[in-house]
């Protein structure tokens, strides 16, 4: 009798865990990612903006769980996080955060090219070189994890309460 006979949809397997080897060669180029973020000037907050911003556009719950809590640790503040999906209206986000999230959404959608070539134009504009590159890797890597996510149903679950104490 199959796992889903019952009508349900089939357990999904976890390819992190299933192909540990795999997984672990993408944390080590997110490991690289970071470190060329980091030595083209990109600070942890706007990191974390990207990977906030393709996670959502790419509908991944698990990334946008895990990148909120990182963003907040790096300080990034909750007025930000709650208006990031609608970055392009809220006067709250730098020029390098603006420019970087638009070439992120475009390596996101990459099949919009006149998108594509606007958002580049951009990053040209307000950009170095080594942080365009920078920006593209993060939001391609995220976008990996996106997937693996996605596709393994990583779930997401509440914060465990802190037991109440008796004085």
């Amino acid at each position: 009798m199959s796992e889903h006979s019952n009508g349900s949809a089939p357990r999904r397997i976890f390819i992190d865990k299933q192909s540990p080897q795999a997984f672990q060669a993408l944390v080590k180029t997110s490991e690289a990612v970071g470190a060329t973020a980091a030595e083209a000037g990109l600070d942890r907050t706007t990191v974390e903006l990207i990977n906030l911003r393709v996670s959502q556009v790419n509908g991944c719950a698990y990334c946008l769980d895990l990148h909120t809590r990182r963003a907040l640790r790096a300080g990034e503040s909750a007025q930000r996080l709650g208006v990031l999906a609608a970055w392009r209206d809220a006067d709250v986000f730098t020029p390098v955060e603006r420019a970087a999230l638009e070439l992120a959404e475009s390596t996101t959608l990459a099949t919009d090219s006149a998108a594509q070539e606007a958002a580049y134009g951009v990053a040209r504009r307000i950009l170095t070189e080594d942080q365009i590159s920078a920006v593209i890797w993060v939001a391609v890597t995220i976008g990996a994890f996106n997937r693996v996510s996605i596709m393994s149903k990583h779930p997401v679950t509440a914060p465990r309460q802190a037991a109440a104490t008796v004085s």
